[in-house]
């Protein structure tokens, strides 16, 4: 079928859950081609992740499924810690976000899925081979050979791409063929999750729930479309077969004040945490993807939204590989930018996972959470990413704001057309200035430097003024304009992915090894 001077696609995804099919919707606008391999032809049905937060709304945004997936969402409401006396240790709400969407929304994560694999549908450029087992993978200078088996037929075939992402989870066969080690510690201690439908509403069903205890610490979630949630440690001597059947499983819900009354239980399954890294992201053209390249505990909600934000990272520069405005060194940053976020994840995973298994006093917790409110800033866990190294102009100038998440108010166009930031200034390389045309910042050799990564240049006005250009975007609130005078400057060029690429005061294009 394929040979080594023909390719069938570009880019060829190996698993289609949450990273996987992510990774192609955001090919499949870049007008990439794309083919993923996936031996379930069905959604997984159980749910494993249980939420997403603004920034991965956003991405979902930059997909067009934002307001597809808020029909299926439901926004989180608060949070809080009690223990089995009815004691609240501490609660926190939810506050309001400054990047166009609410913080946090609780999911049901096959109807997420779903969307996903619909969105990608959209898109001639990719195509799925659903039945299909991985068997092998074999890379060269120009490109991977990806051997597959047809799970129906049994017969076993070959595809060609430029390169590959392993988003084949946290047992990633891809991971074992290249060698990569898996660094860290499985947990000793087995979960049994237990998810339901809800029948009639309990007290606060609606409030993510830690329930603190050292013997049986519970995580209760409510997840959206009339789903529940609970995930119960096993205590020593307690085994998978002790709660099989319902009436066991009634048994810890019970603890909780849950009856057959409040809920219909679904389904339940087993689960060991982890605190694990592969030794290193990339192989040559194989580039490893969420579970397969790190594993967390899921205290902070952020296994799955890490994977998503690892393909929409590696995705778009990829592109930009392809088509040959940056060279593959672009790749070595992939690695760089992510693995530091994904660490402070999962060290926040464990310090939760702490607190929750009441492995921290009373006063520490409490101590914790009013350093938490008294900061001024977000707390911790919701947070969104500064990165310190990789694509980003931090040279002589640089200022502290090149690596964040860029805020993303109301807009409107110059002919009045009003809608969230990133809709209005669309995609790839943008400058946005406040109150000026940014170009007039950049000399002759910066801007044809920009120019050739196709970077746009928008003027951000406030309301009190006229706009001067087809291209001014007016900042309906102030918000962005005041924001980018907190931190004292008057132009930045924004990433792809919305992450501030260069400031005032050193504008050059970031050079690459």
């Amino acid at each position: 079928m394929s040979n080594k001077t023909q390719f069938d696609a570009d880019i060829a995804i190996i698993g289609y859950g949450p990273g996987g099919v992510a990774a192609a919707n955001v090919l499949g606008k870049l007008g990439v081609k794309t083919v993923a391999i996936e031996r379930n032809k069905d959604i997984y049905s159980r749910a494993r992740a249980v939420t997403v937060n603004d920034w991965t709304m956003r991405i979902f945004q930059g997909m067009g499924l934002a307001a597809r997936m808020k029909e299926v969402m439901d926004v989180t409401h608060s949070l809080r810690w009690v223990d089995y006396e009815g004691r609240e240790l501490t609660s926190m709400p939810f506050p309001s976000s400054e990047f166009g969407h609410p913080t946090s929304y609780a999911i049901y994560q096959p109807e997420m899925e779903r969307i996903l694999r619909d969105g990608a549908q959209r898109y001639e450029s990719v195509s799925v081979k659903y039945g299909y087992e991985t068997i092998s993978l074999d890379q060269d200078g120009e490109g991977v050979t990806v051997s597959v088996k047809n799970l129906d037929t049994g017969d076993v075939e070959t595809v060609r791409a430029r390169y590959a992402l392993a988003c084949d989870g946290g047992a990633s066969q891809i991971r074992e063929q290249l060698g990569i080690k898996l660094i860290g510690d499985t947990l000793p201690v087995r979960w049994v999750v237990i998810d339901c439908r809800v029948k009639r509403w309990w007290p606060n069903r609606h409030m993510l729930t830690f329930w603190s205890d050292k013997k049986r610490p519970v995580v209760d979630i409510a997840l959206s479309m009339g789903n529940h949630r609970w995930e119960f440690p096993l205590n020593p001597g307690e085994t998978d077969a002790d709660f099989q059947t319902h009436e066991q499983l009634w048994k810890l819900l019970n603890l909780l004040g849950v009856t057959e009354n409040e809920v219909e239980i679904h389904q339940q399954a087993f689960y060991n945490h982890h605190v694990r890294f592969a030794e290193r992201w990339r192989e040559g053209r194989v580039i490893l993807c969420g579970d397969a390249a790190h594993l967390m505990p899921p205290w902070a909600g952020s296994g799955m939204q890490s994977c998503i934000r690892d393909t929409q990272n590696v995705c778009l520069k990829l592109a930009e590989v392809l088509r040959g405005r940056l060279p593959e060194s672009i790749l070595d940053t992939y690695e760089t930018e992510r693995a530091p976020d994904v660490d402070r994840y999962t060290q926040l995973s464990v310090g939760m996972g702490m607190i929750i298994k009441r492995e921290l006093s009373d006063e520490q917790i409490a101590a914790m959470m009013e350093a938490e409110r008294t900061s001024g800033d977000l707390p911790a866990v919701l947070r969104p990413p500064h990165y310190q190294l990789g694509w980003l102009q931090k040279g002589e100038g640089s200022k502290d704001v090149v690596g964040k998440l860029l805020p993303q108010p109301r807009a409107a166009n110059c002919r009045g057309k009003f809608s969230l930031l990133d809709d209005l200034a669309g995609d790839g390389i943008v400058f946005l200035g406040a109150n000026i045309d940014p170009a007039s910042k950049l000399n002759a050799s910066q801007k044809a430097a920009w120019e050739e990564l196709g970077a746009r240049f928008i003027a951000l006005r406030s309301v009190d003024q006229h706009a001067q250009t087809d291209s001014d975007l007016i900042d309906i609130d102030g918000e962005l304009i005041a924001w980018l005078d907190k931190h004292g400057v008057d132009v930045v060029a924004v990433r792809p992915d919305k992450i501030v690429l260069a400031a005032s005061g050193n504008l050059d294009v970031p050079a690459l090894g």
